[in-house]
């Protein structure tokens, strides 16, 4: 059977062997009662990383952000945040659900926004008004094609929401592939924000996990609403093993996924059939607009599929690609021909 070069996602990778080892042989405890000694380990290695005091492990980057939106808001609260944001538009409406908030966009460029815009956005404080209660960033931007938002008007915003005594919530489920990409340290990208949600089942590889950062006082209180959310965990140290190996030892090798994304927007941009913009090809998602009068996007995913490579439509006319660490510089040599060939 041809091998299939699945693209679709970065969560499509499966744990290595030595990953694999490191979960069959974690020591684990019952995490409900803080006893788990993995998940511990796992909690206090990524809180250092980043810099928080915290760390509160959880099954997914949906149940971190939702957590997190719970802890620092009330019921009829708004949330500021870009348009094609993730809380938004792949959370099942769950801000709403869970938290009984609303959601007041901006319309980003390449995913990210400025302190201006979130100050038009800031509500006036008048009864008749929803409080704005959180300014929300995700780094990186998926529905943007992975780009980066940039630290300086991070930065600025944080000046802005301290002038307004706003928290602010990354959403940083690719925030390694950003500090990969552009240098800054996750320390760095950390501070200027309350909380932070990683993920480590998208470029790291693990299996199962996310993480909620944040000082001591709040992920005291986030735990709570982990619970109610049905996110207590017993022996979750079996997964939380291949959380922390995924940490400490993938990292590094994202470089080559962003290369691999490069190499194949790179073919893209040279075919008739296709259009790209190259600025936004900065980690390891590509999106792209098929604009040939031969092909429809579907058309094209459906093509390559009987090339056994597996790509997501989005949109009517766009196709999303993501490199992963189950993706080789040979398979992506091979797309690559295939896109020529079209």
């Amino acid at each position: 059977m041809s091998q299939i070069i699945d693209l679709r996602s970065d969560t499509v990778t499966r744990p290595s062997a030595a990953m694999r080892e490191a979960m069959a042989d974690a020591p684990v405890g019952d995490d409900v009662f803080g006893e788990d000694p993995t998940v511990n380990r796992l909690q206090e290695y990524v809180a250092d990383l980043f810099g928080k005091e915290k760390g509160l492990y959880c099954v997914s980057g949906t149940q971190t952000n939702q957590t997190a939106i719970k802890t620092h808001t009330q019921p009829g609260d708004e949330i500021i945040a870009e348009d094609g944001c993730h809380i938004l538009n792949y959370e099942s409406g769950a801000p709403g659900l869970l938290s009984g908030v609303l959601i007041r966009t901006i319309h980003g460029k390449n995913g990210a926004f400025t302190a201006e815009q979130v100050e038009e956005r800031i509500r006036p404080l008048a009864y008749h008004h929803p409080r704005t209660a959180l300014i929300e960033i995700e780094n990186t931007h998926n529905r943007a094609g992975g780009t980066i938002f940039p630290s300086e008007e991070i930065s600025r915003i944080r000046r802005l929401a301290d002038k307004h005594h706003l928290p602010m919530h990354l959403d940083g489920a690719r925030i390694w592939n950003a500090a990969i990409a552009s240098g800054i340290s996750f320390k760095e990208y950390a501070k200027y924000f309350d909380s932070v949600s990683v993920c480590f089942s998208k470029g790291l590889g693990a299996p199962v996990g996310s993480m909620l950062l944040g000082n001591a006082e709040f992920i005291t209180r986030a735990h709570k609403y982990r619970k109610i959310f049905g996110g207590g965990m017993r022996q979750a140290g079996i997964i939380a093993a291949g959380a922390l190996y995924a940490v400490q030892n993938n990292i590094p090798r994202l470089v080559e996924d962003h290369q691999k994304a490069r190499s194949m927007a790179e073919a893209l941009a040279a075919s008739p059939h296709f259009e790209i913009d190259l600025s936004t090809v900065q980690t390891n998602i590509v999106i792209f607009k098929v604009v040939s009068e031969k092909y429809r996007a579907c058309d094209i995913v459906e093509a390559m599929k009987k090339e056994n490579v597996l790509m997501f439509e989005i949109g009517g006319e766009k196709i999303r690609a993501v490199c992963h660490l189950d993706i080789s510089f040979e398979m992506m040599n091979k797309v690559v021909q295939i896109i020529g060939n079209l």
